[in-house]
């Protein structure tokens, strides 16, 4: 039996379900409970021609420009579990098992198509093409996990979104579909989603089910019921329900909220898997209005700050939520992989480890911890709603340490 894919959970509300013309995406990133994910900000770049760019595993032909990019990422792979680019785009991807086993071959991972999608793609639109014309280049196959004892493999779904549309892009091996959302509140999970209504696929897609004797052409096409295994596409989005009783106010504390909730199995805490890492993003369908996006860089939401991140030109940058570099001696890097694990952790992952052992060991100091927590949490986000009301336009030195000093007061707080 193929092993279970980690539950983490993507979503996306529009207008008319969310507040004041804002899009709101939102990510839990479910890893393996000990995993570090780090916020790292890459500023645009131009390349020369022919030069080559080192995903995960693989080495793939550069592109003349890429976008700025912050991504919240484990830290021993080149790719990442969910981020933004400077155009407003939002890409999120999560593991899924379908009837096709996922290639061991070392190719592109899922994780490496999120930062791509992001880095090439000025639209939700446009980092689509890019995910599918690479998936049919180069494939996708190789270890999910920083683990040398074992191969970990999944095929791929991504929530892909811009101010103004959304795309759900479901794949098994380099075959795939892709739905259009305009309006409405969209979850997704680690298991497919797409059933009849398919905006876009793979042009060779109902020929090669067909060749597999997966579906007879008669019937309609559902792509879920053609990939999943026998019995594994259930509704499974309980968060869904939550963002639309908020019917039409779902907001950034909204989406916070749905992804802080155990109960729901949302916010994942079990034996094997955690939330590493979190994101919601607000992007306001007027373009004269700046994207805001929200990280935790650590685990459990529900005991984590989302912090607000910005695009400007020369952005401070924020070592304390960088891991180590350990260059080419990265064991992630050497051939065979994964042979011993180095300590990945950052400074705010060392501090907010602290905060939460008290937050598990002692419930009065614990419980003052969190309110000033979330006190520092709610400042921010007000900042960030009036920033959003206002009829000026933003100052860029207004913002350009915003992360940088977010991350600063939550270490001061811990310390």
């Amino acid at each position: 039996r193929m092993a279970a894919a980690p539950p983490s959970y993507c979503f996306v509300a529009f207008p008319p379900c969310s507040k004041d013309g804002l899009v709101v995406f939102g990510k839990n990133s479910a890893r393996p409970r000990d995993e570090v994910q780090e916020v790292v900000y890459f500023p645009a770049g131009t390349h020369d021609p022919g030069s080559k760019v080192e995903c995960t595993y693989i080495e793939i032909e550069q592109v003349p420009n890429t976008h700025a990019v912050v991504l919240s990422r484990p830290s021993w792979l080149w790719g990442a579990e969910m981020g933004a680019n400077e155009h407003g785009v939002c890409v999120a991807n999560e593991a899924v098992v379908t009837r096709e086993p996922a290639s061991e071959s070392e190719a592109l991972l899922g994780m490496d198509l999120v930062r791509l999608g992001l880095e090439r793609g000025a639209t939700a639109k446009e980092a689509l093409d890019v995910i599918v014309a690479l998936l049919e280049e180069h494939g996708q196959g190789g270890n999910y996990y920083e683990d040398g004892s074992s191969c970990h493999t999944f095929q791929s779904a991504f929530l892909i979104v811009d101010r103004n549309e959304a795309w759900i892009l479901e794949t098994s091996g380099k075959y795939w579909a892709a739905e259009k959302i305009t309006e409405g509140v969209k979850c997704i999970c680690n298991q497919l989603s797409l059933t009849t209504k398919i905006d876009a696929e793979h042009p060779e897609l109902r020929n090669y089910v067909k060749s597999q004797g997966w579906w007879n052409g008669d019937s309609d096409f559902n792509f879920s019921e053609v990939f999943s295994l026998a019995d594994d596409h259930i509704a499974c989005c309980s968060g869904r329900e939550s963002l639309e009783k908020q019917g039409g106010d779902v907001s950034a504390q909204a989406m916070i909220d749905v992804l802080r909730d155990k109960d729901s199995g949302v916010c994942v805490d079990s034996e094997s898997f955690l939330t590493t890492a979190s994101i919601v993003s607000v992007l306001p369908q007027d373009p004269s209005f700046p994207c805001i996006h929200y990280f935790t860089g650590t685990p459990d939401p529900s005991r984590s700050i989302f912090k607000p991140f910005i695009f400007v030109d020369d952005v401070k940058l924020v070592p304390k939520v960088q891991s180590p570099s350990f260059g080419n001696d990265d064991p992630a890097k050497k051939i065979p992989r994964f042979q011993e694990k180095p300590d990945r952790r950052h400074e705010l992952y060392k501090a907010h480890e602290w905060a939460r052992s008290l937050l598990e060991n002692d419930q009065d100091k614990g419980q003052k911890l969190m309110r000033i927590m979330l006190d520092l949490e709610k400042q921010g986000l007000e900042a960030m709603e009036d920033l959003l009301s206002r009829t000026e336009i933003l100052d860029p030195a207004e913002v350009v340490d915003l992360f940088y000093d977010c991350v600063d007061t939550e270490l001061k707080f811990f310390k």
